[in-house]
This record gives C-alpha cells, sequence and structure tokens, in this order.
C-alpha cells in the first residue's frame, strides 16, 4: 500500500499518519513513512526522541546530497538522471517501533523560491518510492491543497483526507478530493477526527454524502492525544489504550482488508 494523509492544518493527519505507520509494522509489513510537510512533527510522533528528531535535515534542504546528484560541474547546468535508492538508507531513521522515516521537505511550485535541483532530487525520490519498491508507505502531507497541483500524491494507491467537523476543514477536504480525482488516484477516503459532541458525527458524514465521498470512520476527540501532544511525548506510547488511537487502527484494519 502507498498511502497519502491530507488535510487542513491541525485536523491531526500527523497523528493518524504516525498510528497508520506503526500499526502496519507491528501487523507484520515493512514500513516506510514519508514526512512531506514544510513543518515536520512525524519524528516525534513515531517516539523518535527530540534530540536525535532536532537533528533529521529534511532531503529537500540536503546541500550536500542535492549537489552530489544534480551537479554538473556548470553553473546553470544539473543533471536530470540519478539513483536514488541509496538515498533511503542512508537518510531514514529507524523508529522504536520498527517504522523507517524519511522526512522528505516539500515539493514547491515554480518560483516558490526553491532550487531547480532540490525538486529534480525530491520529485526522483517521490518516484520511486511510490512506484518502485514494495514496503507499506505512509506519507504525511503538507498541509491544505496547494501540493495536489506539485503532483506530490501522483502516485499513491490511497490518500485519506483528515477532517475535523468545521465548515473550513470539510471545504478543504473537498477541494483535495477534487483534484485526486483530478490527478488519478485510485483511493480517496475521508477520515473524520476529533469529534466531541452530539451531532459533530453526524455533519461529517452528511458532509461525506453530500459529495458522494466514501468515508473511512470517525474519530472521538481524545484527550490523551492532545495531552502527548502538549508534552511532546508520542501518543503511540502515552495514549497507546485511548480510544482515538485504537480508532486510527481499527481504520488499519480495514484499509488491510481492502487491499486482500
Amino acid at each position: 500500500m502507498k498511502i497519502a494523509v491530507a488535510g487542513k492544518g491541525g485536523v491531526g493527519k500527523t497523528v493518524v499518519a504516525g498510528v497508520l505507520a506503526s500499526f502496519f509494522a507491528e501487523k507484520g509489513f515493512k514500513v516506510l513513512a514519508i514526512d512531506a510537510d514544510p513543518s515536520p512533527n512525524l519524528a516525534l510522533t513515531l517516539g523518535i526522541p527530540l534530540d536525535q528528531a532536532s537533528k533529521i535535515v529534511p532531503i529537500s534542504e540536503n546541500a550536500g546530497l542535492i549537489e552530489q546528484k544534480t551537479s554538473t560541474g556548470i553553473g546553470g547546468v544539473y543533471r536530470l538522471i540519478f539513483t536514488v535508492e541509496d538515498i533511503i538508507e542512508k537518510f531514514s531513521v529507524k523508529s522504536p517501533n520498527d517504522v523507517n522515516l524519511l522526512v522528505m521537505g516539500t515539493v514547491r511550485s515554480a518560483g516558490g523560491g526553491c532550487t531547480c535541483p532540490a525538486n529534480a532530487v525530491i520529485r526522483a525520490l517521490l518516484q520511486h518510492l511510490l512506484v518502485e519498491r514494495g514496503e507499506v508507505i505512509v506519507m504525511d502531507m503538507e498541509a491544505g491543497v496547494e501540493h495536489m497541483g506539485r503532483g506530490t500524491a501522483k502516485h499513491v494507491d490511497i490518500l485519506l483526507i483528515v477532517t475535523d467537523p468545521s465548515l473550513k476543514s470539510m471545504e478543504t477536504a473537498r477541494k483535495i478530493h477534487s483534484l485526486a480525482v483530478e490527478a488519478g488516484v485510485e483511493k480517496v477516503f475521508i477520515v473524520g477526527n476529533k469529534v466531541s459532541v452530539s451531532g459533530e458525527a453526524e455533519l461529517i458524514e452528511r458532509f461525506a454524502a453530500d459529495n458522494k465521498l466514501l468515508l473511512l470512520g470517525i474519530i472521538p476527540y481524545d484527550e490523551q492525544i492532545l495531552r502527548a501532544d502538549v508534552q511532546g511525548k508520542t501518543p503511540l506510547e502515552y495514549a497507546r489504550e485511548s480510544n482515538g488511537v485504537a480508532t486510527i487502527r481499527k481504520m488499519g484494519e480495514k484499509l488491510i482488508e481492502r487491499k486482500m
């Protein structure tokens, strides 16, 4: 499975991505988690200690690697063809729950202040990861909708769009879904999150039904997950038996069943 997790900022997509990646690893799958958010937090969610996580340099910002892969020695000219297999082995970090994490950084649009060589490396690496490798991949996407226009999720076969019950969040989810369909993503699901009071689950269910979106499940608002975040701890340990984590793990079961 190649799974991307998207949604508006603050809806909890990183927690969903981290719990799913850990769940698949516990089930015996080889798992690679990709943090493609410009403000990466997936390392902490996966239980990688802060002192180690803070030293991770995103691939898109690794100037030495970018130069090694793309330099021709001629100013303004860079290579478009290069190998990327070694990047996973050299720069991925093993989490305590046997998930390999690769902090990617983000693919930026033309004119967005990026260097073309960095974009070339990231795009080639994503192509390799999502098309040629056989393990389960869970990718925590950049918040919002702009990344869909850059083709970041082009080769995933499952896109999970996380939304809370707010109108802005659901509107962002609707836009992401539309762009995903245009991009040819095979399976797109809505995941409701942070549902705390009566009627909020129904709001998300009605939103999914009205827009003909497949609803994978609804995660209850979870105080333990919030406390884990405030204290800088992973919910995989601090909130392992919480309702929220249990619900995400059940979604993992559903995804496995759908792929069998």
